[in-house]
């Protein structure tokens, strides 16, 4: 016999309600089974203890989302080679028209591979750039701070750097302040700077 469309609703309703029915009895028998009678209080009985859960292989010291294993450094590379990026920052544009160029590179030892050293000494001594430095007798310092990480992968990290530069002149003294990528890679050493450029040189 076929039922009607209010019938097949009604149907349903019945069904569905059944169901809810017995899955509420399945439930509360349960309950009921695995619940044992309650214990006879005794005055000399202990506090309850009980063991910490042991914390599981995602999660860091802090409690959050240990990061690190999905990345290709740990926690203590980051932290080395930040500090190689902001020593650099802070040597970069630190220097002076009386300065060799030798000297310049110098005070980076260790901060820069050696490839990239031969680089910096290479640019700093370029003839138009040095004879506008002693011309206007220029003084420069700098400091740095990370803005962000542009990029990364197994041994090298790239970040974004704010450079501020303090430059004094026979015209005056200005402050400027530039976005450079600086890439860290890790050595036998530790981690070092191998290359920096204009952060809108490169691809964002």
């Amino acid at each position: 016999m076929e039922l009607s469309r209010g019938q097949q609703r009604l149907l349903f309703v019945v069904v569905v309600l059944a169901l809810g029915g017995l899955g509420i009895f399945l439930l509360g028998s349960r309950h009921r089974t695995a619940t044992p009678p309650p214990a006879r209080p005794s005055a000399t009985a202990a506090p309850a203890t009980s063991t910490p859960a042991a914390a599981p292989a995602t999660t860091a010291g802090g409690g959050g989302v240990n990061i690190y294993q999905w990345l290709p450094f740990t926690q203590q590379d980051l932290t080395a080679a930040s500090r190689a990026t902001v020593a650099f920052a802070a040597d970069y544009e630190n220097w002076s028209y009386t300065e060799p160029a030798q000297a310049y590179v110098a005070k980076m030892n260790g901060l820069v591979t050696t490839n990239f050293a031969a680089s910096l000494q290479n640019s700093y001594a370029t003839p138009g750039v040095a004879a506008l430095r002693s011309a206007q007798k220029q003084i420069s310092t700098s400091s740095g701070g990370i803005a962000s990480i542009r990029s990364f992968g197994t041994g090298s990290i790239t970040f974004v750097v704010n450079i501020a530069q303090r430059l004094a002149t026979t015209s005056g003294t200005s402050n400027s302040t530039k976005q450079y990528a600086v890439t860290v890679v890790s050595n036998a050493t530790g981690w070092q700077v191998n290359d920096v450029e204009l952060a809108g040189a490169g691809n964002q």
